[in-house]
C-alpha cells in the first residue's frame, strides 16, 4: 500500500511541477493537441464508415434474413469501433511521445535540473534521428505487448460475471503498467536503459508502478484530460525514474518525508 502512495504522490508532485513552470506546461501541451485532432478524425471517419467496412468484409450474410444480419453486423461494427477506440487509448500516449520528443526531453531533462542536487541532468548524446528512432522502435515493441494483453482481455470479456467485474479492472493496471513504461522512457532512455531493463526495473517495484499509471489509465480514458495532464504525466514519471534508479534529489528530507507520511496516511 506504501508503494500505491507514493505512485500516485508521484503523479501529483509532476503535476505540481509544471504548475510552477507555466512555459514548459504550454509547450508541453502542443504534442497531445496535435495527436488529439488526428485521433478525433480517425474515429470520426471509424463511426462514419465501419459499417461499409463490416458489411464489405462478412459478404456471406448478405442473404441472410432479417433480423440477424442487422444483428450480426451491428454487434461486428460496434466491436470494431471498440477494439479502435481501445487501440486508440492504448496508442495515444506512445504517438502523443513520438510527436513530442523535442518537447518532453526538453521538459524532463529540466525537472532532473531542477530537482538534482548538482543541478545537472544526464544526456544521452545522441542526434535527435536516432532517439526518434530508438523512441519508434520501443513504443511499437511495447503496443505488441499491448496488443495481446488486450485481446487477451477482450476475449475475457465475454466470461459471464468475471468478464464484467474482474477484467475492466485488470484491464485498467495492465494499460497503467504500459502508461508508465512509455512516460518513464523518456528519462530512462536519456540514462541508455534499454526496454528490456526497464521493463524489469518496473516489474521490480509494481505497486509503485500500478499507483502512478492506474489512476492516469482512467483519466486518459477522457481524451481532453489526457492531453491537459500529459506535460505532469512526463515530469511525475521522470521523478518516478530517479526514485527507481535510487538517485538523489535536492528535495529529499524532513519535508519530503512528512509530505509522503501524509499521503500514506
Amino acid at each position: 500500500m506504501r508503494d500505491l502512495a507514493a505512485g500516485f504522490s508521484f503523479l501529483l508532485k509532476g503535476q505540481r511541477w509544471v504548475a510552477r513552470h507555466g512555459r514548459h506546461y504550454g509547450f508541453g501541451l502542443l504534442p497531445g493537441l496535435i495527436t488529439l485532432v488526428l485521433y478525433v478524425a480517425l474515429l470520426v471517419v471509424l463511426a462514419l464508415w465501419g459499417e461499409d467496412a463490416v458489411a464489405w468484409s462478412t459478404p456471406f450474410a448478405d442473404h441472410w434474413s432479417s433480423p440477424w444480419q442487422g444483428l450480426f453486423r451491428g454487434f461486428l461494427t460496434a466491436v470494431f469501433f471498440a477494439l479502435g477506440l481501445l487501440l486508440a487509448v492504448l496508442t495515444f500516449t506512445a504517438v502523443t511521445l513520438l510527436i513530442g520528443q523535442p518537447f518532453y526531453e526538453n521538459l524532463s531533462e529540466k525537472v532532473d535540473r531542477d530537482v538534482s542536487p548538482d543541478g545537472t541532468a544526464p544526456e544521452s548524446g545522441l542526434p535527435l534521428w536516432r532517439e526518434l528512432w530508438i523512441s519508434a522502435r520501443d513504443s511499437l515493441r511495447i503496443l505488441v505487448r499491448a496488443a495481446l494483453w488486450g485481446v487477451l482481455l477482450f476475449a475475457c470479456g465475454f466470461l459471464p460475471f468475471v468478464g464484467q467485474t474482474a477484467v475492466p479492472v485488470i484491464g485498467f493496471f495492465v494499460t497503467g503498467f504500459f502508461l508508465t513504461e512509455e512516460l518513464s522512457a523518456v528519462a530512462l532512455q536519456r540514462r541508455d536503459v534499454e526496454l528490456r531493463a526497464r521493463l524489469a526495473l518496473l516489474r521490480s517495484r509494481r505497486t509503485l508502478v500500478w499507483g502512478f499509471g492506474t489512476p492516469l489509465a482512467v483519466a486518459f480514458l477522457v481524451p481532453f484530460v489526457a492531453v491537459f495532464l500529459m506535460p505532469g504525466a512526463v515530469a511525475g514519471a521522470t521523478l518516478m525514474a530517479r526514485e527507481l534508479l535510487g538517485e538523489e534529489n535536492a528535495g529529499d528530507g524532513p519535508e519530503d518525508e512528512t509530505e509522503e507520511e501524509a499521503v500514506t496516511s
